[in-house]
């Protein structure tokens, strides 16, 4: 099995780059990020062509989630359940025995401001779901933008970034409570060279230079981080023309 997910700021742009990495990569469930599309002008049709059956929950312009997938979705949550949020930030579902949770994390803008407490009471809500989700799903992942590098080697410039939004010490220790949980992150089970990120900022040249931060992650609940096999971040597709400013990242599992 191999899962995936992608923030491909703005589905309608990237939608050929999204068909052409599918026919690539060939992922059982890929998680999209950031597709700022309402639900009635989701490309679905185009998606289901390719071989994939898909669920959404969009918005005009902003955020926006879905989950691709090979087999059917099913039990589809698009909400923190208990939490009022009209932003369209998490969709849930299973596919086959995996529960795959989708999630764009909100970003905080900067520490201090509103919408960085916003993020933080997001993720608090978010661990309490989690921790139920555990409790039913022994085969969960959870998946997405997470607009939180974890550690200072996830960071091209670890000073520059000091207790600067994404990587704030209350946003790490957030995300540190839900592998808590008993969720593994994929991506440090394995050895990778150093400087590996998933995002690089469009300005001043920073994918060239490879002035990025790791902040889209793969978490395994321990039934499937058992099966790990390889976790990675596949790079090509942000050299392509128009690309995200996210790189896919994918974790594979042994049957």
């Amino acid at each position: 099995m191999k899962i995936a997910s992608w923030n491909v700021n703005s589905l309608k742009v990237r939608l050929p780059q999204v068909l052409e990495w599918l026919g690539q990569a060939r992922p059982d469930i890929l998680g999209l990020q950031e597709t700022k599309l309402t639900d009635e002008n989701f490309p679905a049709a185009e998606i289901e062509a390719a071989g994939y059956h898909v669920a959404y929950s969009g918005q005009k312009t902003y955020n926006g989630v879905a989950v691709l997938a090979r087999e059917p979705v099913t039990d589809v949550v698009t909400d923190i359940p208990g939490f009022e949020d009209h932003q369209r930030r998490v969709l849930a579902a299973t596919v086959g025995s995996t529960r795959f949770v989708n999630l764009y994390v909100p970003n905080g803008k900067a520490v201090g401001d509103e919408k960085y407490d916003y993020k933080l009471a997001w993720l608090a809500h978010l661990r309490e779901w989690l921790a139920t989700e555990l409790e039913t799903h022994d085969e969960l992942a959870v998946v997405g933008d997470f607009n939180i590098a974890p550690e200072d080697r996830d960071v091209h410039d670890p000073e520059a970034w000091h207790e600067q939004v994404l990587c704030s010490t209350p946003e790490r220790e957030a995300l540190a409570a839900l592998t808590a949980l008993g969720l593994s992150d994929s991506f440090r089970r394995f050895d990778h060279p150093e400087g590996t990120f998933s995002w690089w900022d469009y300005r001043m040249n920073n994918f060239r230079r490879n002035r990025g931060l790791r902040i889209d992650l793969i978490l395994t609940a321990p039934r499937l981080t058992e099966r790990l096999s390889a976790s990675y971040v596949d790079r090509d597709p942000r050299g392509w023309e128009r690309p995200s400013d996210h790189a896919p990242v994918v974790a594979e599992f042994t049957p």
